[in-house]
This record gives C-alpha cells, structure tokens and sequence, in this order.
C-alpha cells in the first residue's frame, strides 16, 4: 500500500512538473529580475516621500503637498520596502511587482499604486 501511495505521488508530482519544464529556461531570468526589483525597492523605498510631495504639490498645491503629499509619501515609501522585502523573501517564486511602476526610477513622475502579483 505504501508503495503505492509513493508511486502516485511521484506520478502527480511529474504531471504537475510537466507543464512548467518548457517555460524552465526563462525561469532564471525571472528569479534574478524579481530578486533585483525587490532589493532595488526595498533599499530606494524612501525616495517616495519626496516623490509623493512633488507630484501631490504640483497637481494640488504646495501646502496640500507639504500635508497629504507628505503622509501619502510615507505611507508608500512603507509599501515599497515591504514590497520589496517580500519580493527578496520569495524571489523563487517568479511573480510581477506588487508596485507600480515597478522601480521608483520608472517613471518617475507617475504616482505609485499598488495591486496584486501575478505568476509570470
């Protein structure tokens, strides 16, 4: 009985390994980019507070920048390390970006969002 149990789930794990083997030969580049964006998010997520200020100053006015600009900004300066924190943790699991854009650099002038990840 035992044995066949084992045989089972080698075949279950074979037809659930079947389907990824062709996509394994991207597999590295997408661990070392996830693996990258989080490190990069996880030390550059400061860099949102004065993001936020300037683009909330720009489109709402200065004092509205210095207030909202400024608790948005450290709201998302917390998102974006912890996103990248989480990406670092888990970077074998090739998924996108918890962050939008994806690195503080892309795009700069764009306010950031956030959503769900998707496997890759």
């Amino acid at each position: 009985m035992k044995k066949m149990i084992r045989a089972l789930f080698i075949v279950l794990a074979l037809f659930l390994v079947a389907p990824n083997l062709a996509l394994a030969d991207q597999y590295p580049d997408k661990v070392v980019e996830k693996l990258g964006n989080g490190i990069a998010n996880a030390v550059t997520g400061v860099v949102e507070i004065p993001k936020t200020i300037t683009i909330v100053g720009n489109r709402d006015g200065v004092i509205h920048g210095m207030t909202v600009g400024l608790l948005t900004g450290i709201a998302n300066a917390v998102g974006r390390s912890l996103s990248g924190a989480f990406d670092i943790a888990t970077f074998l699991v090739p998924t996108t970006p918890f962050v939008k854009p994806a690195n503080i650099w892309d795009d700069f002038n764009r306010e950031t969002t956030f959503g769900e990840a998707h496997m890759r």
